[in-house]
C-alpha cells in the first residue's frame, strides 16, 4: 500500500527544514547584521532600518508587515502556500526575538566585512532552505513567489531588484557609503547561496522515466504537478520488450515534488534527470526569436 503523495511524513519534514532555514536565517541578522548596522533587504532589511531609526524590535515590524502583505496574497498564492508562510512569519518573528537574548554582541568583532559574508550566506542559506521546502519567509518574498508562479525567474533575481532600492534607502539614515555597499555585499552574497540551493545552475530539467506503471505516474504528474508528459515509444535492449519512457519538463523548484510522486506510486522506477540550457514554450520562457 502506498503513501498518499502529499503524505503527512513528507509534510512534517518540509515544516522541520523551515524552522531550521529559519534559524539560520535569524542567526545571521543577529549575530551578524544587526550588531554592524549592516541592512540588506526584504522586510527583515525595512524592520532593521526601523529598529535603527526609533529602537522599535525588529520582530515587531517584521510581524505587522508581514501581516498586510499576507492579506494581499492569499487568493494569488493560495491557502497552503499562505499557511506556511503564516507558520514562517511567526517561526521567524520568535527567533528574531529569542536570539538577541542570548547574542548580545557580533560573533565576529570589529569584522564588518567578514561578518557581511558569513550572514549573507546564513540568511541566503536559510532562505534557500525554505524555499525548497515550499515555504516562505515572507515579505518580499511574497512578491517573488507571485513573479515566479506566472514567470521562470529565480527568487533571487526578483528579490535582488526589490532589495536594491531598499539597500539604498540605508544611506538617508546612516550617512555611510561603507555600511551601503556592505549591504549590497551581503545582498550578492544571498542572492548567489540561494540560487545554489534552490534552482542550481539551470531553471529548468528534464526528467526521463521507465515504469510499468507509467500511466498512473502520467496523469498523477499532470493533475498534482500540472507539468506536461510525454509518452515515448522504447525498447529494452537486453529483454527486447517494448517499454514506455515518460518524459517530464518542469522547473527545477518542481523536480522534489516529481520525485516524491514517482516513488509514492513505484519504488523501483528508474528515473534520470538532466538540466537543460532552456525550455521554451507554454509554462516556461517565451520562443526567442
Amino acid at each position: 500500500m502506498r503513501l498518499p503523495f502529499n503524505s503527512v511524513w513528507y509534510s512534517i519534514k518540509d515544516y522541520l527544514i523551515i524552522i531550521f532555514g529559519l534559524l539560520l536565517y535569524a542567526l545571521g541578522w543577529v549575530g551578524f547584521l544587526i550588531p554592524n548596522e549592516i541592512t540588506t533587504g526584504g522586510v527583515t532589511g525595512i524592520s532593521a532600518l526601523i529598529y535603527y531609526g526609533t529602537g522599535i524590535p525588529i520582530s515587531v515590524s517584521y510581524f505587522v508587515i508581514n501581516v498586510l502583505l499576507l492579506l494581499a496574497a492569499i487568493t494569488v498564492l493560495g491557502l497552503q502556500f499562505c499557511i506556511r508562510t503564516i507558520f514562517s512569519v511567526i517561526v521567524c518573528s520568535s527567533f528574531l526575538s529569542i536570539l538577541p537574548l542570548f547574542i548580545k554582541d557580533a560573533l565576529v568583532d570589529e569584522q564588518p566585512f567578514m561578518s557581511a559574508i558569513i550572514g549573507g550566506i546564513l540568511c541566503g542559506s536559510g532562505i534557500g532552505l525554505v524555499f525548497v521546502s515550499n515555504g516562505s519567509t515572507g515579505g518580499t518574498d511574497i512578491i517573488a513567489a507571485i513573479v515566479n508562479k506566472y514567470k521562470n525567474i529565480s527568487f533571487a533575481k526578483m528579490m535582488m531588484y526589490i532589495d536594491f532600492l531598499i539597500i539604498a534607502c540605508s544611506y538617508v539614515l546612516f550617512h555611510s557609503v561603507e555600511k551601503m555597499i556592505f549591504g549590497y555585499v551581503v545582498m550578492g552574497v544571498m542572492s548567489y547561496t540561494m540560487d545554489m540551493l534552490i534552482n542550481g545552475k539551470r531553471q529548468s530539467v528534464q526528467i526521463l522515466v521507465l515504469s510499468d506503471k507509467y500511466e498512473e505516474i502520467a496523469t498523477h504528474v499532470n493533475n498534482d504537478i500540472r507539468r506536461g508528459v510525454t509518452v515515448i515509444d522504447g525498447m529494452g535492449w537486453y529483454s527486447k520488450q517494448p517499454k514506455k519512457v515518460l518524459m517530464i519538463l518542469a522547473k527545477r523548484n518542481e523536480s522534489v515534488k516529481i520525485f516524491r510522486l514517482i516513488k509514492s506510486i513505484d519504488p523501483k522506477a528508474f528515473i534520470s534527470q538532466s538540466n537543460v540550457v532552456g525550455v521554451y514554450g507554454e509554462g516556461f520562457d517565451k520562443i526567442k526569436a
